[in-house]
C-alpha cells in the first residue's frame, strides 16, 4: 500500500498553489480495489486493525463517511485500484496523538490512482465535489504576506496546524506545508525539553 509522502516545510513561490488546511491527526490509508472495494487499512507506516484502539476506529468511519460514495466515483473513474488518504482525529488530537475517549472523525485528503499516482488538486477538488474534504483556504501564488498571516494564525478557515500547499508541475504532483507559531509553541510545551522528539514531530 503506497505510503504517503513527507511534505516538505520548504514554500515555492511563482506556481498556482491550492492551499487546504492542514487536520491535525493521524494519516490513515484505505486501499480500493474494482474486484474487493476497500479491504486493506493503515497508519502512514503500519497495517491498522479494526480491534485496534484508537485507530482501528477509523475503519468503520471510512466506510460508514465514504465507502459506497467513493466507491462509485471510482468506479464512474473506471479505476481499477487506488489508495484513499484520510486524516483521523478528534477534538483533542495533536501530533498524532489522540484521547481515546474523543468521538473521532476521517476527512479525505488525497486519492492516489493505479499507474496514474495523486490526483492533481483541481481534479480532487471535482472528483469530491459534495464529500467532505479539507477546506481549500487560498489558491493561486504566495508571497511573505501569506505565511506570515499562516504563522499567526491570522487567516480564516484554517483550524489550528497550518496548511498544506499542493501543486501540479511537469505531470507529478508537489507539496509544501506552512505550519502556525501556535502550533510549533505547543510542541515544544509537549516536548518538555526533549529537542529529538520536537524534531522529529514538526
Amino acid at each position: 500500500m503506497k505510503t504517503y509522502p513527507t511534505i516538505s516545510s520548504k514554500p515555492i513561490f511563482n506556481q498556482n498553489v491550492f492551499a487546504f488546511d492542514k487536520l491535525d491527526g493521524s494519516n490513515i490509508r484505505a486501499e480500493w480495489s474494482r474486484k474487493r472495494g476497500f479491504y486493506k487499512y493503515g497508519s502512514r507506516r503500519r497495517l491498522v486493525g479494526a480491534d485496534e484502539r484508537p485507530l482501528g476506529l477509523s475503519i468503520n468511519l471510512i466506510n460508514d463517511l465514504y465507502g459506497d460514495e467513493l466507491s462509485k466515483r471510482l468506479l464512474n473513474e473506471r479505476v481499477d485500484s487506488a489508495v484513499c488518504y484520510f486524516e483521523f482525529s478528534g477534538p483533542n488530537s495533536f501530533a498524532g496523538v489522540h484521547d481515546e475517549n474523543d468521538n473521532f472523525d476521517v476527512v479525505l485528503f488525497d486519492v492516489s490512482l493505479y499507474k496514474k499516482g495523486f490526483m492533481p488538486p483541481k481534479d480532487f477538488i471535482k472528483f469530491t465535489n459534495g464529500l467532505s474534504i479539507p477546506k481549500l483556504i487560498h489558491r493561486g501564488n504566495i508571497n511573505d504576506e501569506f505565511i506570515s498571516n499562516i504563522r499567526a494564525g491570522q487567516i480564516d478557515g484554517v483550524t489550528f496546524e497550518g496548511v498544506v500547499c499542493k501543486y501540479f508541475h511537469k505531470n507529478q504532483i508537489h507539496m509544501f506545508k506552512i505550519k502556525s507559531q501556535a502550533w510549533f509553541d505547543k510542541l515544544r510545551e509537549r516536548c518538555d525539553g526533549n529537542d529529538e522528539l520536537y524534531e522529529q514531530l514538526k
